[in-house]
Order: structure tokens, then C-alpha cells, then sequence
């Protein structure tokens, strides 16, 4: 079901090989270079030919009609349009929270240098629409970019043959429900193309306009384009497969464990789900549960298949302290804390996505309702970058205001150093505002 990693013993500060699932987004570069340069050079009709060839079906029009939007959440599940409005008003609270104030700062009478937050003024969303349909990553997009103040939002999402052409309703749903109008139904590398040169029909009318950053999770395809085309757009991250990581003492309830990780592994075949323990009781308790769990899931062979698979394990350590190590360099996607006094261990990680902190802080709560972002950084990433947040569609620039007193004050500083880079003309540019006679 899953393979024991026993580092008892390991010097896990020398560096051990953890599980990881494998990503080579450079094997995908070649693929996906050939499909941006049909957008580019193709427009509107190049991405309706590329959904007839990838996803079956050749939508009546890229962008979504307005009644479409409407007529979606007007049949939605009133329980589920429950849930997102729940999932918005929660998102909404953490993500208000995450605004940056203009700050000054005066460093003479004359002189001041003030920090500035400006949000990107044009935002292309994707959510993907594989095997599973994720309206809460319309929720995830939307609400951070929103509450930075972006004022054009534009949604992409695949055709689906069962809906004519159309994105899922759920997701087209989710952005009526969001106050989202603009959505096209474009999925894949093509459409990440699409935002990042703006596409136009064959008459010239434009249809797309080009976005100046791009988030939103999506396959290897998906990837491999917001590595190819960064730099002409901004991009949130380069996502890989989805992580649970879990530490756990011998206070951990298995049932529980082996349900996060069984949860985590029902999104893809190379989901990796990994516990780390120095319970060897406890490790054996979840493989047992897992056993008993994974046959009653819907999803059983999938799931079996991920956890399986050399991206999963349970890991074995000496003590808390090897345990800590592990996570941290490990730096999941998402890690769960089952220990004692939780909140304490919870503090003493350094590299993780989010942190879900005891029993009662599953992922799947993240993932739906806990107010937190759920695009967060795979792959190891979290040593290094943060999950999606306000911060992500926001900008510095600073203002600086020298005025004549101030600028004299620190002119021989500037003059010194320009001639200690060998940039004389730079010192040149202070002088000449301040004539010796």
C-alpha cells in the first residue's frame, strides 16, 4: 500500500533522499513551444482548432456568454452554493487582512522615500478542469486578487465536452458568484498563450486582451507554458503534484492520519503523501487504516496507485527533533502537525506551504474553508516562496522626494561612489545641480 523509510539512525543533517514526486517540466517545453506559437500567431481560431484537438470539442465561442454565467449559478445545488459563499466570506476576512498600507519614511527634512502598493492591472486565472472540477480555485484566484485591488479579471478555464463547449457550470458558477464576467473557454498551455499576447479573430476584432500576470495551478503542459512565456507575463509559481506531508507522535490518531493522507492522494496518481513519525506503533496503525480506508473511497484505484507510487512513504525517525528536520527539509505543500502541544511544534517549521496545526485542522479544510489560500508552493518550493496571497497581484514602487537641501546634503556620498564604480557621469548628475562658481 505504502513503502517504509526507516531514517532511524541517519545523519538527516548530512541531507537523506525523501520522497518526491517526479515533475520534468523541461521534457514538456517541446511539446508545449510548437502550441504558444500557434496562439501567437493564430489568434482566436488557432486556440478553437487546439480545444477541438485536446479536449474533444470546439466551443461556439471562447469567451463565455454573459446568460451562460448566470444560468450556472442559477442551477447550482443551493448546498453547494452554500459552501461557497461561506468559502468567499471566510477567504475574504483572512485575504482583507493581507493589504498593504503606503508607508513614508523621512530620512532628512527634505528627503523622504515613500513605499507605494500598486495592484496589477490585468489578471488572467486559470483553473484547471482535468479529473476533477475545483470551483474553490476560482475562489482561491479570485478573492486575493480582488482584495488587491486588480480592476480586470479574466478567468480561463477547458471546454468540456459533456457541457457543450462550455467550462464545468460549477466553475462558471463560482465566478458569477464572484462577480467575475469574463471567462473563456480555453484550457491547457494554450490558454496561459492566450493571456500572455492577447489573441484576436481572424477579421482583427480583439478578443482577449493581454494579462501582465498569470496564477492559478495547472498540469505539467500548463507549467511548462508559464516557464516558457515568464518574463513577457508574471506568474504565480510553477506547480507540481499536490503534497500532504504529516508529523506525527504517538499521541497521533491513525484513523485520522490515514484519512489526510488518503485525501491528498485522491487528486492525481503522482499526489505524494508522506508521514513522518518516531512512533513505529502509530506508523503501523496507519497502514492498517489505510488498508481499511482505501477500498471504501471512490477513487480507490487512483489513490492506491499515489500512494503506492515512489512520490509516498511513511518515514521513520529517532525522535520530534529528527522529525522537525525531516519536514523542514522536506518543505511540504501542505503539513499537518499531530503531536503534543502542537501549536508550539507547529512554530518550530520553517519551510511549508501551510501548516495545519492538530487533530482538528485537516487540509481538506484548507482546501474548502479555513480562510487560508489552498495555491500554495510544491516541490520543495516552500523553502523559498510563499502560497498565493494579496501580495502576489500587488506591486512596490517607491517615491523619492529629495528637494535641494536634502540632495546637497548626501551629494559627495553619491559623487564617491560613482567614482568608485567607475561611473563618473552619474557623479556628473549631482554636481551639475550644485555650480561651484
Amino acid at each position: 500500500m505504502i513503502r517504509l523509510l526507516d531514517l532511524r539512525g541517519s545523519d538527516i543533517d548530512a541531507g537523506v533522499h525523501l520522497p518526491r514526486a517526479a515533475l520534468d517540466v523541461e521534457a514538456a517545453l517541446a511539446t508545449v513551444r510548437p502550441l504558444i506559437g500557434e496562439v501567437r500567431e493564430g489568434g482566436a481560431d488557432a486556440l478553437l482548432a487546439l480545444s477541438e484537438r485536446f479536449d474533444g470539442v470546439r466551443p461556439p465561442s471562447l469567451r463565455v456568454p454573459t446568460e451562460a454565467l448566470q444560468r450556472a449559478l442559477d442551477e447550482l445545488d443551493p448546498a453547494v452554493r452554500d459552501a461557497l459563499d461561506e468559502s468567499i466570506r471566510r477567504a475574504r476576512l483572512v485575504h482583507a487582512d493581507q493589504r498593504r498600507e503606503e508607508h513614508t519614511t523621512r530620512l532628512s527634512d527634505g528627503g523622504t522615500v515613500t513605499a507605494r502598493w500598486l495592484p496589477v492591472d490585468r489578471v488572467g486565472l486559470y483553473v484547471p478542469g482535468g479529473r476533477a472540477v475545483y470551483p474553490s480555485s476560482v475562489v482561491m484566484n479570485v478573492v486575493p486578487a480582488q482584495e488587491a485591488g486588480v480592476g480586470s479579471l479574466a478567468i480561463a478555464s477547458p471546454p468540456q465536452r459533456d457541457f457543450g463547449g462550455l467550462p464545468h457550470p460549477t466553475i462558471l458558477a463560482a465566478a458569477a458568484l464572484l462577480g467575475v464576467d469574463e471567462v473563456y473557454a480555453v484550457g491547457g498551455a494554450q490558454a496561459i498563450a492566450m493571456f500572455a499576447y492577447g489573441v484576436r479573430d481572424s477579421s482583427g476584432v480583439l478578443v482577449c486582451r493581454k494579462a501582465d500576470l498569470v496564477t492559478g495551478p495547472g498540469n505539467i503542459y500548463v507549467t511548462a507554458a508559464k516557464r516558457l512565456l515568464k518574463g513577457l507575463i508574471g506568474i504565480d509559481s510553477e506547480a507540481g503534484p499536490t503534497e500532504i506531508a504529516v508529523l506525527a507522535d504517538d499521541t497521533g490518531d491513525a484513523s485520522f492520519i490515514a484519512a489526510d493522507l488518503i485525501s491528498q492522494a485522491e487528486h492525481d496518481v503522482i499526489a505524494a503523501s508522506v508521514l513522518v513519525t518516531d512512533s513505529e506503533r502509530l506508523a503501523d496503525e496507519v497502514v492498517r487504516e489505510l488498508e481499511r480506508q482505501v477500498p471504501e473511497t471512490k477513487h480507490s484505484g487512483r489513490i492506491r496507485e499515489a500512494l503506492a507510487g515512489e512520490q509516498s512513504a511513511v518515514v521513520l525517525v529517532d525522535d520530534l527533533e529528527a522529525g522537525l528536520t525531516v519536514v523542514n527539509l522536506y518543505a511540504a505543500e501542505h503539513l499537518e502537525i499531530h503531536t503534543r502541544d502542537a501549536a508550539a511544534v507547529a512554530r518550530r517549521v520553517r519551510n511549508a506551504g501551510a501548516i495545519f496545526v492538530g487533530p482538528y485542522a485537516p487540509v481538506s479544510l484548507g482546501d474548502y474553508c479555513a480562510g487560508s489560500n489552498h495555491v500554495l508552493p510544491t516541490g520543495g518550493c516552500a523553502c523559498h516562496s510563499s502560497g498565493l496571497s494579496v501580495q502576489t497581484f500587488l506591486r512596490g514602487v517607491h517615491l523619492v522626494e529629495y528637494d535641494e537641501p536634502a540632495l546637497r546634503e548626501v551629494a559627495h556620498h553619491v559623487v564617491a561612489l560613482s567614482q568608485a564604480e567607475d561611473l563618473p557621469a552619474h557623479g556628473q548628475a549631482i554636481s551639475v545641480r550644485f555650480p561651484t562658481g
